[in-house]
C-alpha cells in the first residue's frame, strides 16, 4: 500500500504539533474501505446476473475461481485475509493461498448454513444496479458482509501499517532540518533486503551510526517501542510513550522523544546534543517553518518511496564551507 505525500505532511504536522494524527490514517480507511464495498457490490450483482441458473456455487465460481483476481483477492472474497496463510508471492506459495482460500470458504459456507437452519432470523440483501435489481438471500447475505469485514481490517492493518513506515524517514529529516543539522550528520543507509527500505541513521564527527526509530503507537499496541532493542537503535521517536518505556530506555541508554504534547519535539535538540551533532535551537513559529521544509522533502503525490528525495542527494563530506543545509533559516 502507498499513501499520498499529502497524507504524509499532514501526519508530521499533527505529531510536531502534539496532535492525533490518527484522523488522517482513518479517513485513509474509510475512503478505500467504502470504494472497495461500492465496487465489490457491483462485482457482485453483474455475477449473479450472468449466472441465470443460481446455484450455492455461483459465488465461489465468480470470486473463487477466477482468474480475474489475485490470490490475496481471493483469499478476502473467502473471507480470509492472506496474512494468516503467508506472507510470501512465490508460485508453491500462491498455490498454498489458493487452496487455503477454497477450504475456508466451504467451511465458512457450512458454518452459515447450519446458523440459519437453526434460526428464524431472516437477512436479505437488494442491491440495485443500472436499474436492475438482484436480491441475496440470508447465506449469501452473510457471506458478502463476511468479505466486506475481513477486507476492512486488511486495509486498517495494512494502512497502519504503511502510515508508520513512510512517515518514518520524512520526520526525521524534517526534524534535522528544524534544528539546522547539516546534511553531512544524517542519512539512509543503503540495504541488501529489497521488502525493506534502510533505516534513517545520525552520525557523528567519529564517524559512528546512531540507527533511529519511529514508532506511530496506537492503543492496544504499547509494547511496540520494543522494537528498538532487538535492532539496536540509539534514537526512538514515538507519538506516545509509557512511563515504562521510558524508564526502560533511559536504563538501556536509548535516546528518546515523544511528540504527545505540542513542544515536545524540541527534546531532539537534547538527543542531537547527546550524539555530538550541530544543531541550533529551533525558536521559529512551527508551522510556518514547516510550510518551507515538507515542500523539499515530500511532493503531494503518491509517494513510490518512504525515502525523501532530499536524504538520497549526495552531498560532499569535505566540504566544510558549505552545510548543505536541506533548507537554511537564516
Amino acid at each position: 500500500m502507498t499513501i499520498t505525500g499529502a497524507v504524509i505532511k499532514n501526519i508530521i504536522r499533527k505529531l510536531l504539533a502534539g496532535e492525533d494524527y490518527r484522523s488522517e490514517v482513518l479517513a485513509l480507511i474509510n475512503a478505500e474501505f467504502l470504494q472497495y464495498a461500492v465496487d465489490f457490490f457491483k462485482r457482485v450483482a453483474c455475477a449473479k446476473l450472468d449466472n441465470k441458473s443460481v446455484t450455492v456455487d455461483w459465488y465461489k465460481k465468480e470470486f473463487l475461481n477466477s482468474d480475474s483476481f489475485r490470490p490475496e483477492e481471493i483469499a478476502i472474497h473467502s473471507g480470509l485475509n492472506k496474512k494468516t496463510i503467508t506472507n510470501a508471492y512465490n508460485s508453491a506459495k500462491k498455490q498454498i493461498m489458493l487452496d487455503a482460500s477454497l477450504e475456508h470458504y466451504d467451511t465458512l459456507y457450512d458454518t452459515i448454513n447450519n446458523l440459519t437452519e437453526q434460526d428464524d432470523l431472516n437477512i436479505s440483501l437488494t442491491i440495485k444496479f443500472r436499474d436492475v435489481s438482484v436480491d441475496l438471500d440470508i447465506n449469501e447475505s452473510l457471506i458478502v458482509i463476511n468479505t466486506l469485514a475481513v477486507k476492512r481490517s486488511a486495509l486498517r492493518g495494512g494502512l497502519w501499517s504503511t502510515a508508520g513506515k513512510q512517515v518514518e524517514k520524512p520526520l526525521m529529516a524534517t526534524l534535522c532540518n528544524l534544528f539546522q543539522v547539516p546534511r553531512k550528520y544524517f542519512y539512509q543507509d543503503e540495504t541488501t533486503d529489497s521488502l525493506r527500505e534502510a533505516d534513517f541513521r545520525l552520525i557523528d564527527d567519529n564517524g559512528t551510526l546512531h540507527r533511529c526509530e519511529v514508532k506511530l503507537m496506537g492503543k492496544g499496541n504499547p509494547e511496540s517501542a520494543d522494537a528498538v532493542y532487538a535492532r539496536g537503535s540509539r534514537v526512538l521517536v514515538a507519538n506516545t510513550l509509557s512511563d515504562l518505556n521510558k524508564e526502560q530506555m533511559n536504563s538501556h541508554g536509548i535516546l528518546w522523544v515523544e511528540l504527545k504534547n505540542p513542544g515536545d519535539y524540541k527534546r531532539f535538540e537534547q538527543v542531537l546534543k547527546a550524539l555530538s551533532i550541530p544543531s541550533k535551537p529551533f525558536t521559529r513559529d512551527l508551522q510556518t517553518a514547516l510550510d518551507e521544509i515538507l515542500p523539499t522533502i515530500l511532493s503531494d503525490d503518491v509517494q513510490d518511496s518512504v525515502t525523501p528525495k532530499s536524504v538520497l542527494q549526495e552531498h560532499d563530506p569535505d566540504n566544510d564551507s558549505n552545510p548543505q543545509l536541506l533548507l537554511d533559516f537564516e
